[in-house]
């Protein structure tokens, strides 16, 4: 599916980071994916740390984007919400951000840190919206 991933070098460099400051797609399907959180599937919180939350939160989105027919490398735009508790150190974000997603042609993506998320426990979320042919 043609793409551009767009990276002005008047910009600040934001692949360091695992994101890209935007993606261009001209393909025919979008896919657009409710906010994954860090439970199993019997709601079960599967830490209370942000790194096991964020990366369970990216195993549940690439699930739900392989049942869509899709990848992870498919994701154009990522947001993800933080929890203030938890927004003292997001170096565990920008790790499952180069972990996931491809480093040369990551998602355009939004950090946001809220009060709270929608169950106690929860410190992050991902939302994704994804095009493929």
């Amino acid at each position: 599916m043609p793409r551009s991933h767009i990276n002005p070098p008047e910009i600040f460099d934001s692949l360091q980071y695992g994101f890209s400051q935007a993606v261009v797609t001209d393909g025919q399907r979008r896919i657009d994916v409710s906010g994954q959180v860090g439970w199993d599937r019997d709601e079960h919180l599967v830490g209370t740390d942000l790194a096991t939350q964020v990366d369970k939160a990216a195993e549940n989105l690439r699930v739900v984007m392989e049942a869509a027919g899709a990848s992870l490398a498919d994701v154009t735009t990522l947001r993800i919400y933080v929890v203030e508790a938890a927004a003292g150190d997001l170096s565990p974000i920008t790790a499952m951000l180069q972990r996931h997603f491809p480093r040369e042609t990551p998602p355009a993506t939004t950090w946001l840190v809220v009060s709270a998320l929608a169950d106690d426990g929860l410190l992050v979320e991902l939302e994704a919206t994804a095009v493929v042919d």
